[in-house]
């Protein structure tokens, strides 16, 4: 089997434009979430982690791309600058993946053909595409919260099959009135800051930034990370809540390590979804129990970035990889006692550990399920 390398990467947050800047930020505990009193996004004052105006202003392209596509073509930018790998070479496939894309544009436009054009997906991904002179058709992927880790598997496929030697996989999502009220009406939004897997967590926080992973099958491309496996699997439960069992997340898992060649004795640090709701980090809670990794360190980022949607798993990625390049394990921040039924290793400081093999997983509205390996060689 080819191995599936990871050349570079981007993250695009509050907490800085590039990989970098976010993982030197994470290893000193800083966060992006902020309170805001923004009456175009609530009425009330609310937290969450969102990039500047002025900051996504200096790090974006013009007209007529909006700040949705603007964040994207940003973070493919930096990510391509950092190799050799060609977008414009009919080798390389281009994924885009978000869950809500430009919904905001109903919020301030009249309903029409144009407008329903404009917010589609496909749109925005052709029209990166075309900014960057890629000659292949993009590939959309939108599965609610498990989109980023769902693109880097469709990528991994893409270049096994043969059919592409690159991958360029990118995600964004902004948040907007629709978005947070959204959240809001599931009664799902923290008052503050989240707490994962905390005792005293109450709901997500929301986050904006925009993420970009490169892979390639090229040997002139090789780095010491590979993407190694991964699968995908659905509750079938309820739409917007996750599986009371944790059992097909514990499938996608086992389905993930067996795809790798490896088992639980060989995972060295779990990235968790960590949502801070109470349902879902009960639910990983049990998954990762009833897979044997209860004693594998664990952390959530979502205590830095808030809840990042369509970018959220590629964010998640990123930090690990970088974890696993400085043998490093980050924080769960606001994380103190733990308020899951099942005991696993959740890590609340900074410490050194030897990464080889780490498991990152998502889970997301529909019952969906993701869960990938990352390997350093």
């Amino acid at each position: 089997m080819k191995n599936v390398f990871v050349v570079s990467d981007n993250i695009l947050s509050p907490l800085g434009p590039t990989s970098q800047l976010n993982f030197d930020a994470l290893k000193k505990a800083k966060s992006g979430i902020q309170r805001h009193e923004d009456k175009k996004l609530c009425a009330a004052p609310f937290y969450a982690s969102l990039l500047s105006k002025n900051e996504t202003d200096q790090k974006t392209t013009s007209a007529p791309f909006t700040r949705f596509e603007q964040l994207l073509i940003y973070s493919i930018s930096d990510a391509l600058n950092k190799t050799k790998v060609d977008i414009q070479d009919k080798k390389t496939v281009l994924i885009v993946s978000s869950t809500k894309g430009n919904i905001n544009l109903i919020e301030t436009e009249p309903f029409s053909e144009k407008l329903r054009e404009r917010t589609a997906l496909f749109t925005s991904a052709q029209m990166i595409a075309s900014h960057f002179s890629h000659p292949n058709k993009p590939v959309i992927v939108s599965n609610a919260c498990i989109s980023g880790l769902l693109a880097l598997l469709t990528g991994y496929r893409l270049l096994l099959s043969g059919q592409y030697e690159n991958a360029v996989v990118a995600g964004c999502d902004v948040i907007t009135k629709f978005i947070l009220s959204g959240f809001q009406s599931f009664l799902a939004v923290s008052a503050l800051p989240c707490k994962p897997f905390d005792a005293a967590r109450d709901g997500v926080t929301l986050g904006e930034g925009a993420a970009t992973v490169v892979l390639s099958v090229q040997k002139k491309a090789q780095d010491n990370i590979l993407l190694s496996g991964g699968s995908v699997t659905n509750d079938a439960n309820h739409i917007s809540g996750p599986s009371r069992t944790g059992e097909e997340l514990a499938h996608a898992i086992n389905n993930a390590m067996h795809s790798a060649g490896l088992g639980p004795k060989e995972i060295d640090f779990i990235s968790a979804h960590g949502t801070a709701t109470l349902y879902n980090d009960e639910m990983e809670a049990k998954a990762i129990s009833l897979t044997g990794l209860e004693k594998v360190p664990v952390n959530s980022v979502k205590g830095n970035y808030g809840h990042t949607l369509g970018a959220a798993g590629l964010i998640e990625s990123v930090m690990t990889i970088h974890s696993m390049k400085e043998n490093i394990i980050l924080p769960t921040q606001n994380f103190s006692r733990s308020g899951v039924s099942k005991p696993i290793n959740i890590c609340s400081i900074l410490q050194p550990a030897e990464l080889r093999n780490c498991l990152k997983t998502a889970s997301g509205f529909g019952g969906c399920n993701a869960a990938l390996i990352f390997r350093k060689i």
